[in-house]
């Protein structure tokens, strides 16, 4: 949230009386830099599971936040990584979404377009919050559409902050191929 719109939601808030919302108006982190360890989380999948940023540890791993489960720009960057997914793993490379939808919505979506890679269930939206991929209006918290390349040591190699849903797949595998030959 930009220091201008967070302080006049604090004023609106005061104003209104609302002094205890205060604490629900969250200062939004930085994006981690190119070179920077990447944001430790647990989530849950899709099916439950408890998945950690370790658990890829040792691989290249595309983590995309995304703002809904079967929207039309959500549903065709997941289809496009789908696609895409058997090159990326000849890279050494694993996709994992991550949106603040539960893990019921995304056991659905992922069913109904036969994702092969888990999608992580981020309600409370504090993952997508250590990454600078929020979007939070106090009522609705939606992530934004970021992706990080994070390599096997667990670091940011590249971070994506405008993606074209529709070619954004081939543009990770074209940074995977150039950032794997360093």
């Amino acid at each position: 949230m930009s220091q201008l719109r967070r302080a006049w939601c604090v004023g609106l808030l005061s104003t209104l009386g609302l002094g205890a919302a205060l604490m629900a108006v969250p200062v939004q982190a930085a994006v981690p830099a190119a070179g920077a360890l990447a944001p430790d989380f647990a989530l849950p999948d899709q099916d439950g599971k408890a998945r950690a940023l370790s658990d890829w540890r040792g691989k290249w791993l595309v983590l995309y936040f995304y703002p809904k489960n079967d929207t039309p720009g959500c549903t065709e960057e997941a289809c496009a990584f789908r696609d895409d997914w058997m090159q990326l793993s000849a890279l050494g490379a694993e996709v994992v979404g991550i949106s603040v939808d539960t893990a019921a919505s995304h056991k659905a979506f992922s069913q109904k377009h036969k994702l092969p890679f888990p999608l992580l269930a981020d309600e409370r939206g504090e993952v997508a919050q250590k990454y600078g991929a929020i979007s939070d209006w106090l009522v609705v918290k939606l992530a934004k559409r970021y992706t990080f390349l994070i390599d096997p040591q667990g670091r940011v190699a590249k971070a994506y902050l405008s993606v074209n849903t529709s070619k954004h797949s081939g543009e990770v595998i074209t940074d995977l191929k150039q950032l794997s030959k360093r």
